[in-house]
C-alpha cells in the first residue's frame, strides 16, 4: 500500500510540473502580432444569420463556405480593411426533416437565389475605431446582385505572434454584430404584411466570429524548460 501511494504521489506530482510547464510555454508567448496580410482560418470561422419566424423565434442558420482576406495592421486600426467571399449555395440550415431539402429552399430562387447570384461578398470601406478593443467597420456587401452599405460593430479579441505548436503561425480573433433589410436586396419572398409578424421578418441580423492566420510571420522559438 505504501509503494501505491508513492506511485500515485509521483504521478501526481509529473502532472502538475506538466501543466506548470505547459502553462509557462503558454504565457511566453508574444501575445502581440504583427502587421501583415491575414487570411480566415475556416476551422475558426463563423458566419450566422438570424431572421424572424412568424415573431415568435429567430431561425438561425450559417454559411460552411466562405474566406476573407484581413490586412492587420495594429499600430493604426482605422487604415485595416478586410474582404469578404461567401458561397450562398453553402447555406446550412440543419432543417431536422431528412424529406425537406430546406438547405437548396433557401439558396433557391426564393430567397439567395444561389443558381443567378453564387457569391455574396463584402468589402470593407472605412473603420471607426470606438474603444481600445472595438470599431465599427462599413463596407459594400453585395448580396442577391444589389451591393448596399452595411455598418458590423466589431471586437478585436486578441492574438498572437505565433506559437510553436500553432501551424497557422500568427493568429488574431475578432467578434463581429451586424444586420441588414433583405428587402434592400431585392429579397422580399414571405416578408410579413405591415403591422404584422405572420411571416419571416425583414430585419436579417449576422453575427460573425473569426480568427485569421500569418503563416509566413516569423515562427518563435519554443521557450527553454523551466527548471
Amino acid at each position: 500500500m505504501r509503494k501505491l501511494r508513492g506511485w500515485v504521489l509521483a504521478a501526481a506530482v509529473m502532472l502538475v510540473t506538466g501543466a506548470q510547464a505547459q502553462e509557462a510555454q503558454v504565457l511566453a508567448v508574444d501575445p502581440n502580432p504583427p502587421a501583415g496580410a491575414y487570411t480566415l482560418d475556416l476551422t475558426h470561422g463563423r458566419l450566422i444569420f438570424k431572421v424572424s419566424h412568424l415573431g415568435f423565434s429567430n431561425y438561425t442558420a450559417f454559411f460552411r463556405d466562405f474566406s476573407a482576406d484581413l490586412a492587420f495592421d495594429p499600430a493604426n486600426p482605422a487604415a485595416m480593411s478586410v474582404a469578404t467571399k461567401v458561397k450562398a449555395a453553402s447555406v446550412e440550415t440543419l432543417f431536422s426533416d431528412p424529406g425537406v431539402n430546406f438547405n437548396a429552399l433557401i439558396a433557391g430562387p426564393e430567397f439567395l437565389d444561389a443558381a443567378q447570384f453564387p457569391e455574396i461578398t463584402f468589402v470593407s470601406t472605412a473603420v471607426l475605431v470606438t474603444g481600445e478593443k472595438t470599431a465599427i467597420v462599413t463596407g459594400d456587401l453585395t448580396l442577391h446582385g444589389v451591393t448596399k452599405p452595411v455598418a458590423l460593430d466589431v471586437t478585436y479579441n486578441g492574438g498572437w505572434a505565433g506559437h510553436p505548436m500553432d501551424p497557422g503561425g500568427a493568429r488574431v480573433g475578432f467578434s463581429a454584430k451586424g444586420s441588414l433589410k433583405r428587402s434592400d436586396f431585392g429579397i422580399t419572398y414571405g416578408l410579413p404584411t405591415p403591422g404584422s409578424t405572420l411571416g419571416v421578418g425583414d430585419t436579417v441580423q449576422i453575427e460573425i466570429e473569426a480568427e485569421f492566420i500569418n503563416p509566413a510571420a516569423p515562427k518563435p522559438e519554443a521557450p527553454a524548460p523551466q527548471g
